[in-house]
């Protein structure tokens, strides 16, 4: 189970944003906007980076406050299609948000976003659709008009995410107008991506008992199953030549473990404690465990040229903080990028490979906000 090891002022001070996002992939004005200043562009003395952080160059704060997450590229490099909680204004859950961050990037303006989202239940795992003008996500709102009841995490000994039945995947356009109903069940499917090759969707769903990965064509068409290991295989994305995908997955291997598994999955509950990075081809075949860590390692994505994988990892601490590494695909060259004494996690690079973006709870005044970050990179 996840080790919460720091003291008990640290956990309180970083617990809740986890909670918030470390699964995977509100207002009611569809159409709200908000502007957020971004001052902190310095290179080397940037308030927003850490002694260590050799593969960043400039790095902005494109949030300020909040729980924000799961910043994921458009295909031609200027948008970024996000998740947001902030509680203090009234967003009580999980809503997807847009924003232009091309002029941004050039210095010219301020980072700005919409909410495309329907504004009702809780959403998660956005990604764009080919031509970078339509985004898929999971939305429980055709169920729940409110945010779904919150977990009680204090009868649970570990660390548990929920796994909401209600999620159902959709197809939207910039306004927000929803297009196409993916899935249609009683079963958890989220944590869509798309191909960059516009063929096909992967996704998360225990429609055959157990938290699987799936492929669609891009239309919603000929699901196929793709994993079939007992555990939680989920967060998968596409390589850049789009012919492999990379996923995170728990593989309980005693008979204890298997038994609290499939317990915790019948509440509709996982506990993400003890995670590796799997790879394999777009089909499933030819699985390769790259990691052998032990703890959480999770949210990875494939470096531009297919050969490295960033993901989050505790593994050096088995507790806090959660920190980007990045390591060959063959499972050498293990290298930690970001030296946080908190979290940061949800690692994309962008399509050209000049930036990365990231989640993160540094330079948030000491409180619990977890803010977006893009990084200039450096190989």
């Amino acid at each position: 189970m996840l080790s919460f090891a720091p003291p008990k002022e640290k956990i309180m001070k970083y617990l809740v944003p986890i909670i918030l996002f470390l699964a995977a992939c509100g207002s009611e004005n569809k159409n709200e906007t908000t502007d957020i200043a971004t001052p902190e562009t310095e290179v080397e003395s940037s308030p927003n980076k850490y002694e260590g952080e050799d593969h960043f160059g400039k790095i902005i704060k494109l949030t300020d406050g909040g729980e924000n997450a799961e910043a994921y590229w458009s295909f031609d490099n200027k948008s970024l299609v996000f998740q947001r909680t902030d509680k203090a204004s009234g967003l009580n859950c999980d809503q997807i948000y847009y924003g232009p961050i091309d002029a941004v990037l050039k210095g010219e303006r301020e980072f700005a976003y919409s909410m495309v989202s329907t504004g009702k239940g809780k959403t998660t795992c956005s990604y764009f659709l080919p031509g970078n003008k339509e985004i898929v996500y999971a939305s429980t709102h055709p169920s729940h008009e409110e945010c779904p009841p919150e977990l009680d995490r204090k009868q649970y000994s570990s660390y548990v995410w929920q796994i909401h039945p209600e999620f159902e995947i959709f197809k939207a356009d910039l306004s927000g107008k929803i297009s196409h109903q993916y899935t249609d069940n009683e079963f958890y499917d989220a944590e869509a991506t798309v191909s960059p090759r516009g063929d096909l969707i992967v996704f998360t769903s225990d429609r055959s008992g157990d938290l699987e990965l799936y492929t669609m064509n891009i239309d919603g068409s000929n699901v196929k199953q793709i994993t079939s290991d007992l555990g939680y295989d989920g967060g998968a994305f596409f390589s850049a030549d789009g012919s492999k995908i990379v996923w995170r997955a728990s593989r309980p291997q005693s008979a204890e473990d298997q038994k609290m598994y499939k317990d915790f999955l019948a509440d509709h509950l996982v506990s993400p404690s003890d995670m590796e990075i799997f790879i394999a081809d777009v089909d499933g075949s030819n699985v390769v465990q790259v990691t052998d860590l032990g703890g959480a390692n999770w949210a990875p994505y494939f470096h531009p040229s297919g050969e490295k994988i960033i993901f989050c990892s505790n593994h050096h601490t088995k507790g806090f903080p959660f920190n980007l590494f990045m390591i060959n695909i063959d499972g050498s060259g293990l290298e930690q990028i970001t030296f946080d004494e908190a979290f940061d996690s949800f690692p994309m690079f962008s399509p050209d490979g000049k930036y990365l973006s990231f989640s993160s709870n540094r330079n948030n005044g000491g409180g619990r906000a977890t803010n977006m970050f893009v990084a200039e990179w450096k190989d």
